[in-house]
């Protein structure tokens, strides 16, 4: 009985060492893309990355939880989880950054379009003043609709 559960810990710990490999590996093709402006790319590979997260943080709870199994392993294999964790930690920032830089240029490519909208929307309009008399000076409360779907 102890030697099947000593063996669902290495497993554990084998199967983590590779979630985290892969979310590395997963990272450096996403964050090429961001860099590359390559929205398909980025696109293709959300579901996979969501399943990983998933199962990384299924995997970190369960070493939060029964962090012995941790400490048990050998040296060597603990360092090398933490020199891939570290590795992961650095992608990850250098992830949300990018995505944070992409986020934020989509919002301002949109509000200058949205601006240039109405000015150009203001510029041409024609508006009645209170008497119904045509005022084109009074023509800053145009409707203008947008779709901000980014």
């Amino acid at each position: 009985m102890e030697n099947i559960q000593i063996n669902e810990e290495k497993d554990k710990v084998g199967d983590f060492r590779e979630i985290i490999t892969n979310f590395c590996d997963l990272l450096t093709v996403e964050n090429k893309a961001l860099s590359d402006f390559d929205v398909e790319t980025v696109t293709s590979l959300l579901e996979h990355k969501s399943r990983i997260v998933s199962a990384y943080r299924s995997h970190v709870a369960y070493f939060i939880k029964n962090q012995q199994e941790l400490s048990a392993i050998d040296e060597k294999k603990r360092n090398e989880i933490k020199t891939i964790a570290i590795n992961l930690d650095s992608l990850l920032k250098e992830n949300d950054l990018l995505l944070q830089t992409r986020m934020e240029t989509s919002k301002n490519v949109m509000d200058t379009i949205v601006n240039i909208a109405k000015i150009s929307n203001n510029a041409s309009s024609t508006s009645y003043g209170a008497q119904g008399r045509y005022s084109p000076l009074d023509n800053s409360k145009n409707a203008l609709a947008i779709n901000r779907t980014l």
